[in-house]
């Protein structure tokens, strides 16, 4: 089973992705690609992200969400 990466290392990979998308002599084939590898970390992070909201909602003795 592969390791998940943590959301501070998808930053990092990201980082990466931008700074090798900013290089003047990429072409467009390479930018394509690395542009499509950027939004795959994108939405990584957003799930991670959105696991960790929902495990911080719990239900009030009111049956309403709270933080």
């Amino acid at each position: 089973m592969a390791k998940e990466i943590t959301l501070e290392q998808t930053f990092e990979k990201l980082e990466a992705v931008i700074s090798r998308l900013e290089k003047e002599d990429i072409s467009l084939e390479e930018s394509f690609k690395i542009y499509k590898e950027g939004i795959k970390l994108i939405q990584n992070c957003n799930d991670k992200i959105d696991k960790v909201e929902k495990a911080v909602l719990k239900l009030n003795e009111n049956g309403e969400l709270d933080e």
